[in-house]
């Protein structure tokens, strides 16, 4: 592949965007190359989180807007990254931006696709799309209200001003903020969570990720059926046990 790089330690993937001559701009090809890399990477069951970050000092400084500049409608819906991000959304495993730097329009949508943003304290957010006279187009509009609020993602998205770490931090925007490398940050928490079996947590990340589209009624039912389904696994019968016999759990992912 062209822009993405790819390590995989101890079950967690790190996809690094790799276009450091233009910040880590995002364009189709790049957006392609990284779809097909988790695509592979999810079929290896070996793989139990996912993180992606920039290469260099930033992590996506947005779209490339000399790809977009003359585009048409119909040109720009077809240019749309919507495809890999919500492909990111929708994976049964914890995923983690590691953000340092920019992460501006489609890279920080490309974040919010993700579980959980990780921040060095020198990363800058925004979406300064209405600078450029066009909205967020690739979920800002959609994931950061559910995320921040309706009002704070307002003041980002029409004024197109940039926030930092901290104040990202403050609205809920990111989840850590580290002066050292954020991946090594982010590895930190996928590790404490992938010792948790399984399929236990898909089973709570796809009972969270339905809740937050549905009704109150309807996410409770469809968490109760997760909840009693469970209950035919190993690893259900294996985690009560060894709780009543005071032993470590040795869960198999079954």
């Amino acid at each position: 592949m062209e822009y993405i790089e790819t390590q995989v330690k101890d079950a967690v993937a790190c996809c690094y965007i790799n276009r450091n001559e233009v910040k880590n701009a995002l364009n189709r090809t790049v957006i392609d190359e990284l779809g097909a890399k988790i695509g592979s990477l999810c079929k290896d069951n070996g793989v139990r989180a996912l993180i992606i970050a920039g290469s260099g000092d930033n992590f996506a400084a947005g779209a490339d807007i000399v790809a977009m500049a003359d585009q048409h409608p119909h040109e720009t819906l077809q240019w749309s990254f919507n495809d890999v991000y919500n492909l990111i959304d929708e994976l049964p495993i914890p995923t983690f931006a590691a953000i340092k730097g920019y992460a501006l329009g489609g890279g920080l949508e490309l974040a919010l696709a993700c579980d959980f943003r990780v921040c060095h304290s020198d990363a800058r957010l925004g979406f300064p799309e209405i600078t450029l006279g066009i909205i967020p187009g690739a979920g800002g509009t959609q994931r950061l209200p559910r995320l921040i609020g309706l009002s704070h993602a307002k003041e980002m998205i029409y004024s197109g001003r940039f926030i930092d770490a901290e104040k990202a931090l403050q609205w809920g925007l990111c989840d850590r903020v580290t002066g050292d490398d954020p991946v090594i940050e982010a590895e930190a928490m996928a590790q404490s969570m992938i010792v948790r079996p399984p399929l236990a947590l898909q089973a709570a990340k796809k009972s969270i990720m339905f809740g937050a589209d549905s009704s109150l009624k309807q996410g409770l039912e469809y968490e109760a059926l997760s909840f009693a389904i469970l209950f035919s696994t190993y690893d259900q019968k294996e985690g009560m046990h060894a709780f009543m016999e005071k032993r470590k759990p040795r869960f198999k992912g079954i």
